[in-house]
């Protein structure tokens, strides 16, 4: 049992995250390359209306869409890992991610790559990704509940894969090609206050949710016949914080694109800041995660002249991080 003591500092920690976030989305709003080379003076804002319009109506929407979008990523991941009492899975276990990638590259090729179609078909077919996996689980023989849904989450992942190679080879290599590469690399190009707003009341509701039952989430990490014995429903309820996960993972993806490592590796960064208890690690795993794709974000729209796939990003440092805690051995289970 956590002492008191425990779990002061653990709630202190997740307030510095809270005050981290605050000054990480403040700071994120005033960088750029204009007026200044790298900061653009609060002073200048009131002044130039050039400056005005990009805070408000670029930079504002952006660094908004990248902290939700980490939020997201990383509080499904916690998710996953805990469900699946796995601590190395993310949104591409249930085939998600891939099928999020093949929804988008159908809609680019057979759809000239509109925008909305390619939302669209990313978000349909993540969730499709996640019903396919319950279907196919349920005809699977072998092992317990948890183990039919990794398997069929495997198959599921390599026939989307195997789908989106397809409709690359179809693909125009002039046009569409370069199109579906593009948008698998990852990136906040783009954003406005729409796409914004469009993703939000997604986001926020399954955040909420899985925020709302994060305690139970414990019992979910438990074998089916102990969680069962405490009065959990294990099937349904993970079902519903499935959902949940996939839904915040769809939203993200169709606007951002295949944003990886994000849902892997800020869970186990926040393990070793708050343990494994879900009643602290998601909140942690929603403030980290934001503030987390938010720096890559900054990183990739000031480092360079021309802007650097968030994807690259996030997938660079994800596995610098990753390796680090496998050399120090930091690699926690979710019990």
């Amino acid at each position: 049992m956590d002492s008191a003591a425990d779990r002061r500092v653990r709630i202190r920690r997740i307030w510095l995250l809270a005050g981290l976030s605050a000054a990480a989305l403040a700071v994120s709003v005033l960088l750029g390359r204009y007026p200044g080379p790298v900061l653009t003076p609060p002073s200048v804002i009131g002044t130039d209306t050039l400056a005005r319009d990009l805070v408000f109506h670029i930079r504002i929407p952006r660094v908004a869409a990248a902290f939700v979008l980490g939020a997201a990523l990383s509080a499904a991941g916690a998710v996953y890992q805990t469900v699946f009492r796995n601590p190395l899975v993310d949104a591409g276990f249930l085939g998600v991610s891939q099928g999020a990638a093949f929804g988008a590259s159908a809609a680019i090729v057979f759809a000239s790559g509109n925008a909305w179609a390619v939302q669209g078909g990313a978000a349909l077919f993540a969730f499709l990704g996640l019903a396919l996996s319950y279907a196919l689980a349920t005809r699977i023989r072998v092992g317990d509940e948890i183990l039919h849904l990794v398997l069929a989450g495997i198959v599921v992942g390599a026939f989307y894969a195997a789908g989106t190679g397809i409709l690359k080879y179809i693909a125009d290599p002039q046009k569409q090609l370069p199109d579906i590469t593009y948008w698998m690399l990852g990136g906040l190009w783009g954003i406005t206050g729409r796409d914004v707003l469009q993703m939000l009341p997604v986001a926020a509701a399954g955040l909420a949710y899985m925020l709302a039952v994060r305690w139970r989430l414990n019992l979910l990490a438990m074998r089916d016949e102990t969680a069962f014995s405490l009065g959990a429903a294990p099937g349904r309820e993970r079902l519903f914080v499935l959902i949940a996960a996939v839904a915040v993972t769809a939203a993200g993806v169709a606007k951002a694109g295949q944003i990886a490592w994000v849902g892997l590796i800020v869970p186990h960064i926040c393990r070793r800041l708050v343990g494994s208890e879900t009643r602290v690690l998601l909140p942690a795993s929603v403030l980290l995660g934001g503030i987390f794709v938010l720096v890559c974000d900054d990183v990739a729209r000031v480092a360079l002249s021309g802007e650097i796939p968030l994807g690259i990003l996030t997938s660079l440092l994800g596995t610098l991080l990753f390796l680090v805690l496998l050399l120090q051995r930091k690699i926690r289970g979710v019990g």
